[in-house]
């Protein structure tokens, strides 16, 4: 009698914990204000978000696709394969040594005005939650149970390297409001006697 492996991937405890300080360990993380820590989180969430089965490589690029409204990051180029295939072209996706993530939308993706109503919808909501939370820090996905491995992973090295960001800029533990009234009032002029 053949019995199956539960966990043919081995991704139990210690690999995750292996990735993670894997994923974590030469983070390069200068401090950043509010304005920076909420659009990167945003970005870095979204392209989270997205459907992949590979470790990403910080400074690689890669791409954002959309079939059937689901979402998926490939390790291919768009002339790489037809678009038949991986559906629409949203944008290129690269992994920084901080490990926030950027998108560049493709001029499809910018051309189109449901996508573009999509992302501005979540970016409301994400916004709504931001103004909501008793703490910016409390958005920093450290433990996000509902996401693949490889995501979680990258989403809770991001949450690592967001924190230390923002607590080497003194922003740590307050409300987007706090942290934005800081910055409004360091940016002020001082009057001289």
């Amino acid at each position: 009698m053949t019995t199956k492996n539960p966990n043919p991937q081995g991704k139990g405890l210690v690999p995750v914990l292996a990735a993670l300080h894997a994923a974590g360990r030469s983070i390069v993380v200068p401090p950043k204000q509010v304005q920076q820590v909420s659009g990167e989180l945003f970005t870095s969430l979204f392209v989270l978000g997205s459907r992949f089965g590979f470790k990403p490589v910080v400074g690689r690029s890669y791409w954002l696709y959309r079939r059937d409204g689901v979402f998926n990051l490939s390790l291919l180029a768009p002339e790489q394969w037809s678009a038949l295939v991986y559906g629409q072209y949203v944008g290129a996706c690269e992994l920084h040594t901080d490990l926030t993530w950027t998108l560049t939308l493709g001029a499809e993706a910018l051309a189109d005005p449901l996508l573009m109503r999509y992302i501005a919808r979540q970016r409301e909501v994400f916004e709504q939650q931001l103004q909501a939370a008793a703490s910016v820090d409390d958005l920093l996905p450290v433990f996000k149970e509902e996401l693949p491995f490889y995501q979680r992973v990258f989403a809770s090295a991001l949450a690592g390297s967001l924190g230390a960001s923002m607590q080497s800029a003194g922003i740590s533990g307050l409300s987007y409001q706090e942290a934005a009234g800081l910055l409004e009032s360091q940016q002020e002029p001082t009057a001289s006697t």
